[in-house]
């Protein structure tokens, strides 16, 4: 798949792969639910289509109790939500669907001694927890081993540098930045 001919590389063909990526079964129908709006659904349907494998667990990684639920309670956030509320009913019945599967972390107090075991490119989701105890995915990133050896953060820009992508502290280091960071769950890409 990525290891096409870069001649072969179109602005057609990167959306092909977005849509593979991004949608369930690697296919956007043109429903909106089509997409793969949490991170741990995310996961699950690329790592059951052979795209990425889930190292979570592999790398001493524990069961947290969890829930998607985001969307549902803040729709008036997401515009599509807010213009078609009838989405609401199906979208609580697919944060349901993902709220039955198990999540996986590896709690940052571990990270520091399973940085040596990642690669650069490897997928990187942070977990929070909130203050009912439950635990979803809320941020995403990449690994990024620099020359030295050191494993970073590369991740999207936050409301402090909006627009940027940043290289930032090793990753063990940037889950203590928040306090609700719990860990990371890892998924490698395959293709």
């Amino acid at each position: 798949m990525l290891d096409e001919p870069e001649e072969n590389w179109t602005p057609d063909r990167l959306l092909h792969y977005i849509e593979v990526d991004r949608y369930r079964g690697g296919e956007c129908t043109g429903e909106y639910l089509s997409r793969l709006h949490y991170l741990e659904d995310w996961l699950a349907d690329n790592d059951r289509r052979g795209l990425v494998e889930d190292l979570t667990r592999s790398l001493g990684g524990g069961s947290v109790p969890h829930s998607a639920r985001e969307m549902t309670q803040g729709w008036r956030h997401y515009r599509y939500l807010a213009a078609n509320r009838s989405l609401l009913g199906p979208l609580a019945q697919m944060e349901a669907r993902v709220s039955s599967r198990p999540l996986y972390q590896i709690p940052k107090n571990r990270v520091a001694g399973i940085e040596s075991k990642l690669q650069s490119g490897d997928i990187i989701g942070i977990i929070s927890r909130d203050r009912s105890g439950l635990y979803s995915t809320s941020h995403v990133g990449l690994a990024l081993r620099t020359k030295d050896g050191v494993l970073h953060f590369l991740h999207a820009s936050a409301p402090h540098n909006y627009g940027r992508v940043v290289v930032d502290a090793r990753l063990s280091g940037y889950l203590y930045r928040f306090r609700t960071d719990s860990g990371i769950l890892v998924a490698r890409p395959l293709r």
